[in-house]
């Protein structure tokens, strides 16, 4: 059987119109757009384009989309005052860092600073241990939560199921489990140290690989029919002296197994920007 290959950027585009009906009403309601002010600090070439994408996808949907460029010179005191002067905006609702951050900057401690009500990455202690409690309220990280919207356009049934998450980042591994949880899967995170990590990636109804290596989970290490959601974003070396995007499950060989699999690209990527997008609408209703 070859699995059904969801499209990404078809939801990511569901789910920015949604958004754009929301920040429409919430303009009208409050007399103002949601505001979202995303940080970066030093020129790294992706985090420029990645920056500027998220700028732009903002103002498509009517959200005040403003980027802080910063020298990576920068020193955590010039930081910390800028994140200050941005918590104490109220016509800003989420702030986001990006990351990496230029070295000698200390990137827990800069995502400590960000007001948690504008913390739309979902990283801040306070969000990530709402969800961890299983309390609602939180805002939940963007990228798990484009995880489990696509698990709905899978018609995913995660009551029981058992799904495994293979990867233990605070980014991605770690709320996704607990997202999973909250669905009432009965969820295992696995790594790349677990023992006999393919055979306990077999047992999972549903698998998501966030483990950042490329390719390393092939086609035999999947269930028949389980629902594969590739997290991974990695580039390696084409013939011709380019590279290539590829996710951290061997797709060819995966989708021949599963029931349903998300490609890389076209199937995390889109959603994380869009559920972005989302969230700072969600922090500007919660705020208020």
């Amino acid at each position: 059987m070859t699995a059904r290959v969801l499209d990404g950027k078809k939801l990511a585009e569901e789910v920015r119109a949604e958004v754009r009906v929301g920040v429409d009403r919430f303009r009208a309601e409050r007399g103002r757009p949601p505001g979202l002010d995303v940080v970066l600090v030093g020129e790294d070439p992706a985090s420029v384009v990645y920056t500027r994408s998220k700028e732009k996808a903002s103002n498509e949907v009517g959200i005040r989309g403003t980027l802080h460029v910063l020298p990576a010179s920068t020193s955590e005191e010039r930081l910390l005052t800028l994140l200050a002067e941005l918590n104490a905006d109220t016509t800003i609702d989420g702030i986001l860092v990006q990351l990496p951050l230029p070295p000698g900057l200390d990137a827990q401690r800069v995502l400590d600073k960000v007001d948690p009500g504008k913390d739309v990455d979902g990283f801040h202690p306070i969000n990530a241990g709402l969800l961890a409690l299983g309390r609602h309220g939180a805002l939940v990280a963007c990228t798990p939560s484009g995880c489990m919207r696509l698990l709905a356009l899978a018609e995913a049934n995660l009551d029981g199921a058992e799904a495994v998450v293979v990867g233990r980042s605070n980014i991605v591994g770690r709320p996704m489990a607990q997202l999973l949880l909250r669905a009432n899967a009965t969820v295992t995170m696995a790594h790349s140290r677990t023992r006999d990590l393919p055979a306990v990636c077999r047992r999972a109804d549903v698998l998501v690989a966030a483990v950042g290596k490329a390719e390393m989970i092939r086609g035999d290490w999947i269930k028949p029919g389980a629902v594969v959601i590739d997290v991974g974003m990695n580039r390696i070396p084409r013939a011709d002296g380019k590279t290539r995007l590829v996710g951290d499950v061997a797709f060819d060989e995966a989708k021949e197994v599963a029931g349903v699999i998300t490609p890389v690209p076209g199937g995390v990527g889109p959603m994380t920007i869009a559920m972005l997008l989302a969230n700072t609408l969600e922090a500007a209703r919660i705020r208020a």
